[in-house]
């Protein structure tokens, strides 16, 4: 007995249209990578390269060694200069001399208005993010944002800390500092919600800013149960 309902091939354009979205799907990761590493390291250029003199510029040397009339586009000079120059100051900052001249130079900047709350800002910032002792951003919770009823997510910080939590403890409950990201994560908002409220997700990091970034669209793939 024959279907009466045969299942329709597919035309050509159909395959082809097919075939597009399927290389688009494995390209367009790939290409954006490459293009997005590309540009940074570009731009890491433009901010280093100025600050070498001119005779040692990569074109400079590249016209020394191999002669004025060949051309080879260097890119990543700045970067490897930008990787060398934040070692040797880190590596300086842990003796005394560099301790003593970093105490030295603050001091200076500390006596600049407008100076030293951007630095100030900065550095808290930067301690906060490469801070191994004090966590941030290391796990995911749920948060009932913007109203009642509707769910965000978002990212533990540090704890309250001098007046903040002294206001905050004020208030009753013990009270957690969460930083719940805009779609496409260009902005977001700092808040202060009950801990008991929060609900802890077993989701990464990563995977929420994944979901965040791409509006709901990229979702954490499950692992696979292990076997007993």
């Amino acid at each position: 007995m024959t279907d009466p309902h045969p299942p329709q091939r597919r035309g050509f354009l159909a395959g082809l249209r097919a075939s597009f979205l399927t290389g688009l799907v494995v390209v367009l990761p790939i290409g954006l990578t490459i293009y997005f590493v590309w540009a940074f390291i570009g731009w890491l250029d433009g901010w280093i390269l100025p600050l070498i003199p001119a005779s040692y510029q990569p074109d400079a040397l590249i016209g020394h060694w191999f002669g004025p009339a060949y051309e080879f586009p260097v890119r990543g000079v700045g970067v490897l200069v930008f990787l060398f120059f934040t070692i040797v100051i880190g590596w300086m900052a842990k003796g005394l001399i560099g301790r003593t001249v970093i105490r030295q130079g603050e001091m200076i900047v500390d006596r600049m208005p407008v100076v030293r709350s951007v630095y100030g800002a900065i550095k808290q910032i930067a301690e906060t993010f490469f801070n191994k002792k004090d966590k941030s951003f290391d796990k995911v919770v749920l948060v009932e944002f913007p109203r009642p009823g509707s769910w965000a997510l978002g990212f533990l910080s540090t704890r309250p800390k001098g007046e903040l939590a002294d206001r905050l403890a004020a208030l009753g409950p013990d009270m957690s500092a969460v930083f719940v990201g805009l779609t496409p994560f260009t902005s977001g908002m700092l808040l202060f919600v009950p801990t008991n409220e929060l609900v802890m997700m077993d989701m990464g990091v990563d995977d929420a800013a994944k979901l965040i970034v791409s509006g709901g669209l990229v979702y954490p793939v499950p692992k696979p149960m292990e076997q007993p």
